[in-house]
């Protein structure tokens, strides 16, 4: 069989392409895979003849280009995986034809076919070890170096005042700019951190993608091991986009992070929806990691709030001047706020408010009493700048708040 490599290489190799259609679809790396078959024979050939320990055998460098090569046109892991067995499956048939054509004793026929079958699985499994390093290893790399290089086209894109040539641009960051769009922002906490971040927060946009029925893939461009940006493109814009983004994440618990933008058209709208989306994490960020993992640009009060929170600090001191002792951080202030904010928001009216809130008509007159009294002052001189403070206060809770209430 050593004399005979490249023919049980040539036979081997059209094994795997007959069976793992991503193998035979990979036409650049064809001509390495059929490299990478023959010199794995020729070294496995090499360890029986000459009883080489399997762990002292290292990948053929044809091997683990090949691995590499696979890692940078996505074909899969577990493609790479399975040719190896099934390269396995081949090679023991064309040993076993060998021997039994071999005028060998039965009992010492049995023993050659165990030892090297056994040479030849722990070979497998050894190499293939290595094989996956390699993948694996050239695969972040690459994924690291394809990210960088978008990201960095994709904020020239963003840059509000460079002329865009809209048509290059797209050709250039491979994603529809002439389209509808709904950006979105993710992260992961530090803390968190395993650092497969970036991979899990890929995987995920494309899965939503496909939950949202988007007319092509999205674009993905990471910011840094931990936070990414996203655009969903849409031929025409569906009804709720943005209620589709919410059911796809309500039960996905490994799920990232994420502030939504507002859904836009062209290039304005791509920015648009992305300055949004980044401007609802801020929101996020500074309300703290117990709140819910999901905010949204068109969330109603949060675009405003938004334009309040630049400086928590002044936010925080301009609340308490305008809401008094109701901006105290309780939970029986937190109540008269929320209630004095439907009221307001409904026009006010007590039967509105009762029934939005699922609450008697004489709580909400009650509730409403009490926050115009804590606060200190009536609201009918500066109702919109009330309505303002407590939109602040509802989405940005306790960064919102003085902490020493009365």
């Amino acid at each position: 069989m050593n004399e005979r490599v490249t023919e049980i290489g040539a036979t081997i190799c059209r094994k795997l392409e007959e069976e793992i259609a991503e193998l035979r679809e990979d036409t650049p790396s064809r001509e390495l895979l059929g490299s990478s078959v023959e010199a794995n024979v020729e070294t496995l050939l090499h360890a029986l003849r000459h009883d080489i320990p399997v762990t002292r055998v290292r990948a053929p460098t044809a091997a683990t280009e090949y691995a590499k090569r696979l890692a940078q046109h996505g074909v899969s892991l577990n493609a790479l995986i399975r040719a190896y067995w099934v390269g396995q499956r081949r090679m023991s048939e064309l040993v076993f034809a060998e021997v039994r054509a071999t005028d060998i004793a039965a009992p010492q026929r049995l023993d050659v076919l165990q030892a090297i079958t056994t040479t030849l699985f722990n070979y497998i499994d050894w190499i293939t070890r290595q094989v996956v390093a390699a993948y694996q290893g050239e695969r972040e790399q690459w994924l690291e170096n394809q990210n960088s290089i978008r990201a960095l086209q994709v904020r020239e894109v963003l840059t509000e005042t460079s002329v865009i040539d809209v048509d290059a641009a797209t050709e250039s960051i491979r994603y529809p700019l002439r389209w509808h769009h709904l950006a979105l922002v993710l992260w992961y906490p530090e803390l968190s951190t395993d650092g497969d971040e970036l991979r899990r927060m890929q995987r995920f946009v494309r899965e939503l993608a496909e939950a949202a029925k988007t007319s092509a893939g999205p674009l993905f461009a990471a910011v840094d091991q931990v936070s990414a940006w996203a655009w969903l493109p849409f031929r025409s814009l569906p009804a709720d986009p943005v209620g589709a983004v919410r059911r796809f994440a309500r039960d996905r618990t490994e799920a990232p992070c994420f502030a939504i933008g507002t859904p836009g058209a062209g290039i304005e709208g791509f920015r648009r929806s992305h300055r949004h989306a980044q401007a609802a994490r801020a929101v996020a960020l500074a309300r703290g990691a117990d709140d819910p993992m999901v905010f949204s640009a068109t969330d109603p009060g949060l675009s405003a709030a938004a334009l309040l929170g630049g400086d928590m600090a002044e936010a925080r001191d301009w609340v308490s001047e305008v809401l008094g002792d109701l901006a105290c951080d309780s939970d029986n202030d937190e109540r008269l706020r929320e209630t004095l904010r439907v009221f307001l928001r409904t026009g006010s009216s007590y039967k509105a408010a009762a029934a939005e809130m699922n609450l008697h008509f004489n709580s909400v007159r009650y509730r409403v009493a009490r926050a115009i009294a804590r606060r200190g002052r009536p609201i009918d001189d500066d109702r919109l700048e009330v309505e303002m403070a407590l939109l602040v206060c509802q989405w940005y809770g306790g960064a919102a708040l003085r902490r020493d209430p009365a």
